[in-house]
């Protein structure tokens, strides 16, 4: 009976050892995935020992293959010159060169708003322009201001409420034009830096 139960145990081991998956196959990398020629080497794992009902018993859990790609005797022996070649060959009758596109038109319109009014302008940061009302200024800006999530979308909202002449909500009590902390200086850079970047373009064949 314990000669029974031993054999059974062991079965059930073997039946449930872990499958390695095959990384000379599927692997990134690896064995025939890439140009081809790869061929997995096979590896066997040493036998585990398990006791069962106090008997010992060894048990062979089998082989794994794994890919030999990084092992430069094994490649050198299977690939030459002429298969590197061929190989590139190959590659080159399916590239393809992607012509360049027409950019996609913006749907929203509310960036380049913001952008055309920094690049219409010229007057630095906290030079005013236009008249305000001193009545709970710093009150009404921080109340108006806190309800934007960005300082773009603040100068957005001043620019369609009228501004910059007008400012009913307080979001430019300086009057320079510039609602919550809102700065056009980056854009205005931008707008240099790509004047004087000027890009060259290969010649068609």
């Amino acid at each position: 009976m314990r000669t029974y139960l031993i054999t059974l145990s062991l079965l059930a081991l073997t039946a449930c050892a872990p499958s390695v998956p095959n990384s000379g196959v599927s692997g990134v990398g690896f064995g025939t995935e890439i140009g081809g020629g790869g061929i997995p080497a096979t590896v066997a794992t040493p036998p585990q020992t398990i006791q069962v009902a106090g008997e010992t018993a060894t048990v062979n859990t089998g082989s794994v293959d794994i890919s030999d790609e990084q092992d430069f005797g094994a490649v050198a022996g299977r690939e030459s010159i002429d298969s590197d070649a061929a190989r590139i060959a190959s590659n080159r009758e399916v590239y393809v060169i992607v012509e360049p596109r027409e950019l996609p038109v913006r749907t929203d319109n509310s960036l380049s708003l913001v952008v055309e009014f920094a690049l219409a302008t010229n007057n630095p940061v906290g030079q005013p322009l236009y008249r305000r009302s001193g009545f709970m200024a710093e009150r009404r800006f921080n109340r108006s201001c806190a309800k934007f999530t960005s300082a773009d979308l603040a100068q957005e909202a001043f620019l369609n409420r009228g501004g910059p002449q007008r400012d009913s909500k307080g979001m430019d009590p300086d009057g320079d034009g510039f609602a919550c902390y809102w700065n056009p200086v980056p854009y205005r850079q931008a707008r240099f830096a790509a004047q004087e970047v000027v890009p060259e373009i290969p010649p068609s064949e």
